[in-house]
């Protein structure tokens, strides 16, 4: 892949002569989430944003990954795996079901071009983050190709690394700010003995406090997904796994009915890929609260994760949206609006504190001083 790298570098180095914009392509499944194509305000503001040196923003050269592919050392017994960032996220995760083994935060694809360089610049989880944890949790080192041409590597291929500083949690999520991802390393989980998914009729105010309830118990839940019916009604499932004996232990206790495991199978990838009917929304809000805040009252609403992941189906305004919750102690994200609507003057994301933003500043100017890679796509204006 030496030849691969040094083409890449040439062509950032080259953009970074020109002062042209570089945008980071890998499989372009997930390019509907962030900020969207940068508009004229859009381009004053990066121009002046931190006296970087003023770039062309009109002339956007595309950095493509794609040819970053193959999987670089994995070694089941080590629970870890190393890929190059372009390749294709189902080929990893095939290679990790050989060996009984799988990606713990059940990323979602969105389509076969998915790469594992996206999956974790994205910063997704699926269903299976309720018992998993966030990607980050998992990501132990990462290669970073920044404006300067550098190769730049952070963290290694063993759980145990307290060398330096943990950048590589810090490019997961940020949507190639920083620089292109070129090469990931990941832990991984052993698949479980035995899964089952519960299904009660309750509707939401039942079925939070019965999720919450459940927090506080020893109960081996890896995925929960409550979604309103007719009227006031609702269906919320729950998916175990883990040891038979477990699972025995806990479908006695909770009681509800066991879903069929072709049916549950399906449910939970049409859920993980959002091919559920109530994601065709033209404006999806994704908002992030406390597990135990009672029902928002804002639309339509998916639950996942225990009551801490919101899916809402809404057109109100952003402000009414991330007012509701910041009042939950968390924040929403315009996660996919329809082309013609109007996007919040502070973009998707929710609005970042003084604190915060000043920080993400610093990071920025140290990394990508002159503000080349993937202006505005993570954080409005920078």
């Amino acid at each position: 892949m030496d030849h691969v790298i040094a083409q890449l570098r040439e062509q950032v180095l080259d953009a970074a002569r020109q002062q042209h914009t570089i945008l980071i392509e890998g499989g372009g499944t997930k390019n509907f989430y962030g900020n969207h194509a940068l508009n004229s305000t859009d381009k004053a503001t990066l121009n002046t944003i931190d006296n970087r040196v003023p770039h062309n923003t009109n002339a956007a050269v595309a950095l493509k990954l794609s040819a970053l592919h193959g999987i670089i050392n994995y070694q089941p017994t080590e629970l870890v795996v190393t890929a190059w960032a372009g390749t294709p996220l189902q080929e990893v995760i095939d290679t990790l079901a050989a060996s009984a083994q799988m990606l713990a935060f059940d990323p979602p694809a969105f389509g076969a071009q998915a790469t594992l360089g996206g999956c974790v610049a994205a910063g997704l989880a699926g269903p299976g983050r309720y018992s998993g944890g966030p990607v980050k949790d998992y990501v132990l080192g990462t290669h970073l190709l920044t404006a300067s041409g550098s190769i730049l590597k952070f963290g290694g291929e063993v759980m145990k690394n307290v060398a330096g500083y943990d950048v590589s949690r810090l490019l997961v999520g940020s949507l190639g700010m920083f620089g292109a991802l070129t090469q990931v390393s990941v832990k991984v989980a052993p698949r479980p003995q035995e899964v089952c998914t519960l299904e009660f009729a309750l509707d939401e105010a039942s079925a939070l406090a019965l999720c919450h309830g459940w927090r506080a118990q020893p109960l081996p839940i890896s995925a929960t997904a409550w979604q309103a019916l007719e009227g006031t009604s609702g269906c919320l499932r729950v998916r175990l796994a883990g040891a038979g004996a477990a699972l025995k232990t806990a479908r006695l206790k909770m009681g509800g009915q066991v879903l069929l495991e072709a049916q549950a199978l399906e449910f939970w990838s049409v859920l993980r890929e959002q091919k559920i009917s109530f994601f065709t929304t033209p404006t999806l809000w994704r908002l992030a609260v406390a597990p135990g805040t009672p029902a928002l009252n804002l639309g339509p609403t998916l639950i996942e994760w225990g009551g801490g992941q919101r899916w809402v189906a809404s057109a109100l305004d952003a402000t009414t949206v991330r007012r509701v919750a910041e009042q939950a102690g968390g924040h929403a994200t315009l996660f996919r609006s329809s082309g013609d609507q109007t996007m919040p003057d502070q973009g998707v994301f929710h609005p970042l504190t003084d604190g915060v933003l000043a920080v993400v500043k610093r990071l920025k100017q140290e990394f990508d001083p002159q503000g080349l890679f993937n202006p505005g796509r993570l954080v409005h204006g920078l």
